[in-house]
């Protein structure tokens, strides 16, 4: 007999460490095996022509059940079996991602004059995200981007902004988040919690976080896509510079809108391109 099945995550990963027990129509094991690094299982172990369960399970993965049937010649085939993350949560492969800040972007946004808002972003930065193999609970990001980096289109406004009325770049030229837990929002959304330095002051901050899925990439490497959202206060990071106008309206607005679109590379190094 030879049982042949492939053990897959929802978007096609192989599932390693998944163990698939065959019962018979008694209830009865009959067959434990475990999956290769491929997510493959190839068992030679003889059992009786008829019909079996299949049984597959995996930590951090729900159970799934499917049956079998051994023919005369003593083959069965399971085909491919798809396991959903424990609640029907989703993120990448477990194991380290590392940032391309190519082909991502960390921008703000803050309100204009009362009416418009003004965009910016940093253009350098980097970071690396951890996925935990049992727990997704327990998976990590860290992040450090350039303080002044910071663009907003305008050479003026770009040089203010990096003075001590703000980032105050000459004394703290980094700003830093680190994750200290993560948890569930829905099945592909989860909230970041951490904590972010910025103009040497440390603050706790949430991320709302949509993981956006995988896929393969022109250089041989794989990616994940997350996008990213946050709401800060300026004075939390003692930036209390502003300017009243006439009408009592404040210049700049006190909330920054943080939106991040992030792209990791799986591995904890990034490819050359």
């Amino acid at each position: 007999m030879a049982l042949t099945a492939r053990i897959r995550t929802r978007d096609g990963w192989a599932v390693s460490h998944a163990v698939v027990t065959v019962t018979d129509m008694t209830g009865t094991q009959v067959l434990r095996a475990e999956a290769d690094a491929d997510g493959a299982v190839h068992d030679t172990t003889e059992l009786a022509p008829g019909p079996y369960t299949v049984i597959v399970t995996a930590v951090g993965y729900a159970p799934a059940a499917s049956s079998a049937f051994v023919t005369a010649s003593g083959r069965a085939e399971a085909g491919t079996v798809t396991l959903a993350r424990q609640g029907g949560t989703e993120l990448p492969p477990p194991g380290p991602w590392t940032i391309d800040p190519v082909h991502s972007t960390v921008g703000a946004v803050a309100q204009h004059l009362g009416i418009s808002s003004v965009r910016g972003r940093f253009t350098e930065f980097g970071g690396s995200i951890e996925i935990a193999p049992d727990d997704l609970a327990k998976s990590r990001v860290e992040a450090v981007i350039r303080a002044e980096s910071i663009d907003t289109g305008n050479t003026m406004r770009d040089t203010h902004l990096r003075s001590a009325d703000f980032l105050d770049v000459a004394h703290h030229p980094e700003l830093t988040y680190r994750s200290s837990g993560i948890t569930q929002a829905g099945p592909d959304r989860w909230t970041v919690h951490g904590d972010l330095s910025m103009r040497g002051v440390l603050r706790p901050v949430d991320l709302d976080l949509a993981y956006l899925g995988t896929g393969a990439d022109p250089w041989g490497g794989t990616r994940a896509a997350f996008r990213a959202t946050a709401e800060l206060h300026r004075d939390d990071f003692a930036m209390n510079y502003n300017q009243i106008l006439q009408a009592g309206i404040a210049a700049i607005g006190t909330t920054l809108r943080v939106e991040l679109d992030i792209q990791a590379v799986q591995g904890d190094t990034l490819p050359a391109l």
